[in-house]
């Protein structure tokens, strides 16, 4: 028993977060057996990551962008806020570059695309545990590029503000604006003041414009 303990104290913890139960069963099995990383806890939405983080103190978090109650940045941020020690890695499905660019300026130290190897993920929790920032080689260049233009440069989707960013994902995803409005914990005024701004930004001149615009760059979910 003492040394099955030493042994686990020398492995990486981790907290698992992501809303499909089978991805984070199937995620914790690979991990546990990967000999040198201990999955402590998982959660299935933004806010369970918080609850589980605060009780579990794992030394990384491998996070899925689009979850119930709050997504990636927003939950990225807190953690830092709360445990700047952590170290966190996005795991998505989201080749996009938008995604990666917005998670990773809002403090995550890696970005992982989830059809890469599973001997990857491995490397890239090492990777981030050392203190290194980790990207996925599919999409590296793209976001390298785009995150070395200034943000006042920018030009689409590359312009909008992080809760500008989301409103277009809801709406992308079929929400209506009553819906986006409680999806952001805001008022329909405020989300009709984001559909406006986002609007002249994209050069779009109504929401059927923006619906298509967005299922066009794959910014949905």
């Amino acid at each position: 028993m003492s040394d099955q303990s030493a042994e686990d104290r020398g492995r990486i913890t981790v907290v698992l977060a992501d809303d499909h139960s089978m991805v984070r069963e199937a995620l914790a099995r690979v991990l546990d057996d990967s000999g040198s990383i201990r999955v402590v806890g998982q959660a299935r939405d933004g806010r369970g990551v918080l609850r589980v983080v605060e009780r579990a103190q794992p030394d990384c978090i491998v996070l899925d962008y689009s979850m119930p109650e709050l997504d990636a940045p927003a939950v990225i941020k807190a953690l830092l806020r709360d445990h700047p020690r952590a170290k966190i890695l996005v795991l998505t499905v989201h080749e996009n570059t938008h995604y990666a660019v917005r998670a990773l300026e809002s403090g995550a130290h890696g970005y992982l695309i989830k059809s890469a190897a599973v001997d990857e993920l491995v490397t890239a929790i090492k990777s981030v545990h050392r203190g290194d920032v980790y990207i996925s080689p599919k999409v590296s260049q793209q976001i390298l590029q785009q995150m070395r233009r200034p943000r006042r440069t920018r030009t689409g989707l590359g312009a909008l503000s992080q809760r500008e960013f989301d409103f277009v994902r809801l709406i992308g995803s079929g929400k209506s604006l009553r819906e986006c409005a409680r999806r952001m914990n805001v008022s329909t005024s405020t989300v009709s003041t984001y559909r406006a701004r986002v609007l002249e930004k994209l050069s779009l001149a109504s929401t059927a414009e923006l619906i298509r615009f967005a299922l066009d760059h794959d910014i949905t979910g």
